[in-house]
Order: C-alpha cells, then sequence, then structure tokens
C-alpha cells in the first residue's frame, strides 16, 4: 500500500504541477471525451460525409437554362446633352484638339486649354504634366462614340500614332473629359 500511496503523492506533487504534465493531463481529458461522444453516439452512416464524394460537378444552375450573361443586350441609351451646350462629340474634339497643342505652347497655355472641357478631378491630375511629355500625332480618321449610359460616354480618337480613349460625363448634361488613355500603335 505503501508504493501506491508514493506513485499518488510523486504524481500529485510533481508531474501534475509541470508544464508536460497538465498537456499529457489535457490530452487525456479530450481523449476521454472524444472516445466518450463515439461510445454514445454509436456507428456512423459510412455513406455520409466527405469521404462519399459525388460523381458528377455540384450545379447550382441548370446548364440548359440558357445564357446567364447580360440581363439585356439592348442599345445603350443615347447621350443626353443639355440644351445650347457641346455634343459629347464636340467636347472630344475641342478636348483632342487642346490635348495636341500648338508648336511653341507653354504648360500654363495647355493646361488652360483643357481646363474648360475637364472635370476637376482630371484638372488636378493634368496638374504639372509637360505637354512636351504627352503622346500626341495626327487625327488619323473618324472619332468613335461608344455611349454607355445617358451621361457617360467613351470616345476613340485614332491617331497616326496610337489611339486616344476618353471618358466623357454629363452628371448636370455638360459634357467634359474624366479620363485620358493612350494605347500606342
Amino acid at each position: 500500500m505503501r508504493a501506491v500511496r508514493r506513485a499518488i503523492e510523486f504524481l500529485v506533487t510533481r508531474v501534475l504541477r509541470s508544464r508536460i504534465g497538465i498537456a499529457i493531463g489535457i490530452a487525456v481529458l479530450v481523449f476521454g471525451i472524444i472516445g466518450a461522444a463515439r461510445l454514445v453516439s454509436g456507428p456512423g452512416d459510412p455513406t455520409s460525409g466527405l469521404s462519399n464524394r459525388p460523381n458528377q460537378p455540384i450545379t447550382t444552375v441548370d446548364p440548359t437554362a440558357g445564357d446567364d450573361g447580360a440581363f439585356s443586350t439592348g442599345a445603350p441609351p443615347s447621350p443626353v446633352t443639355r440644351p445650347g451646350q457641346l455634343t459629347p462629340e464636340q467636347t472630344a474634339e475641342r478636348f483632342v484638339a487642346a490635348w495636341l497643342g500648338k508648336p511653341g505652347t507653354t504648360a500654363e497655355q495647355w493646361q488652360e486649354g483643357l481646363r474648360p472641357l475637364s472635370t476637376p478631378g482630371l484638372t488636378d491630375k493634368l496638374t504639372g504634366a509637360d505637354p512636351s511629355g504627352v503622346p500626341t500625332g495626327q487625327v488619323d480618321g473618324d472619332v468613335t462614340l461608344r455611349p454607355r449610359a445617358e451621361n457617360f460616354v467613351e470616345v476613340l480618337v485614332p491617331l497616326d500614332t496610337g489611339q486616344l480613349r476618353l471618358e466623357l460625363v454629363a452628371p448636370d448634361g455638360r459634357w467634359l473629359v474624366d479620363a485620358v488613355d493612350w494605347e500606342q500603335k
């Protein structure tokens, strides 16, 4: 009986007070709970769970139900211009003329020519830009207008050195250039 008493004393005073002893105690407790839960729940259904994979892909849409693309493929609405204001095409043409500039134009003159045709956001972005570093060329074809909404259009201007893409907005019916993008040939 003395040996059992010493073993219990050793267990309580030394092993269970150490980190390893506590970790072993927690592991025994966790495995005990898991084992008891399995005994109480009984045998499981072998056909349920992730071990039984489907033989076909799981779909949420009937693949024969038709096109799952755009809701409507109708023509975009025509751009709306306030009476007495420039149309999107006229605004784009004037902006491109100012963008291409004339030889000897200073940066201030160039920005002043663009300001009345630009949104405040674009004007801020162009502040400090040097017109000599801006891609230019000569207009080489017809301007293409792509209406996206009543107050948003995209204008493509072919130049001999590439293509200038302008985004125009008209929140109040007055068309202004909001973004400029350049695509080199």
